[in-house]
Order: structure tokens, then sequence, then C-alpha cells
């Protein structure tokens, strides 16, 4: 399967995505093994995150998310769930090589989390811009939640150039579950682009969720590869351009 890859980027740990998805035919495995949340009263290991995007028509991706172990509640929200969603780009830009904001939008239904039974739902809009300097990703979505409470969630992500192997990442965000709680995070990291096909990231988060501190270690590996090993490869992918 390696032998047949495509160009990977990593989001993943990152609560956040970007303006971009994968190519028609290809797929992407974001995959984080194990990370750890600390509180106040408690350390706990955290994961397997797995994130599976497949590309199934010209600007759609697939988007098929699980996680392997229920969380303690009161930690804010997480960057994987059980999900499974559809990502359009509605506007090419920069992300797809064209000029101007790459715009997408991403929706779909929450299933049953462990411990945490009950359907939702989720819309997403996504706005990115690369310069040479950089590349901006800009979130907002909302969600009727498993319980049915309403959320809403800003989310920014800054990046350095693009052609650095190993580029700084920092993410900040506000997340409030109506009647429930008020999350503020902040999280810096980076992007070891290894090779065209494969990438690392590992962040460091810390969290306000309703007053109470929290500090986070995530990390993560992402690689890409044609699922029809006959297809031939696009060096230009938006996988590449995603982040």
């Amino acid at each position: 399967m390696l032998g047949w890859t495509v160009p990977a980027a990593a989001y993943r740990p990152f609560d956040g995505t970007n303006a971009a998805v994968v190519d028609v035919g290809e797929a992407e495995i974001q995959l984080q093994p194990a990370g750890e949340l600390s509180t106040r009263s408690r350390s706990v290991l955290t994961g397997p995150y797995a994130v599976f995007d497949y590309g199934f028509a010209e600007r759609w991706e697939v988007i098929l998310e699980t996680r392997g172990q229920a969380l303690p509640s009161g930690i804010g929200p997480t960057p994987v769930s059980d999900e499974a969603m559809l990502k359009y780009v509605v506007q090419p830009g920069t992300l797809q090589g064209k000029p101007g904001l790459s715009v997408a939008t991403e929706f779909g239904p929450l299933l049953p989390n462990i411990g945490e039974p009950g359907f939702g739902f989720e819309w997403e809009g996504i706005v990115s811009q690369r310069w040479e300097w950089g590349t901006v990703h800009l979130n907002i979505w909302t969600e009727l939640t498993r319980e049915e409470h309403g959320e809403i969630h800003f989310d920014a992500i800054i990046e350095g150039p693009h052609t650095w192997t190993l580029r700084p990442v920092l993410e900040v965000y506000s997340d409030t579950v109506f009647n429930q709680s008020q999350t503020y995070s902040a999280l810096v990291g980076a992007i070891w682009q290894v090779g065209d096909n494969l990438a690392f990231v590992v962040g460091l988060r810390y969290a306000q969720v309703n007053g109470r501190p929290l500090n986070e270690l995530r990390a993560g590996v992402t690689f890409g590869f044609p699922l029809d090993p006959g297809r031939p490869i696009n060096t230009e992918s938006s996988s590449t351009r995603r982040h």
C-alpha cells in the first residue's frame, strides 16, 4: 500500500480542518495512536483516534471518524468522534492552486459514541488562504449534540510556510455548548513532512473548560494512497494542498 502512496498532510490531532479534499479515487488515513490528557485531579491516556478520508467525486470526500475509548466528562470537545461526514469544496482557491480563498463545507450525523448514546448533527463552514509566509484556516461549526444541546465553535489555525519540511502550527478556538459548557483552547505544535506520502504531527494544548485548566499532548501520523493501484499518482493532489 505504501508503494502506491500519494502526497499526505497532517491536521489531526488538531480540532479544526481546512478547505480542501483528497482527489477522486484517493484515500487518506489520519491516526493518533495515543495521547495524554491531564487535569488537576487526574491524568489519562487517550486514543486511539482514526480518521479515514476518501475522494468519491470531484470536490467531494467522505470522512469516517472514530475513537477507541470513552473520555472523562468535562474536558471540552475532542478532535475525533464517531462521525460519518461529507465535505465539499464550494469555491476552489489557493489550496487548489487557484487564486483567492478556498471555501468548503462539511456536514453529517454524529453517531453514538462509547458512553454517549444518541445521535446528533454537525454543519461546518471552512475558509482557507495560503501566502508565502504561511497558511490560515478559519472554521465555524454548529452542532446538535447527542444530548440535544446546541453547540457553536469558532476555530483558527495558522501554520508556517508550506515549503518547510518542519513547520510550526498554532490553533486557538472557542467552543460553547449552550447551558452546558464553555471552552477556550490554545494549541502549539509542528508538522513534519517526511515525504510526499507521510507526515507526523505533534501538539501541546492548554484549555479552560468552565474555568478549569486542562493540559493535553496529542501526536499522530498521516499517510495517503490511491485505492486503485493502476491509477496514475497525482503529485499535486489536493491532499497536499489541504493544509
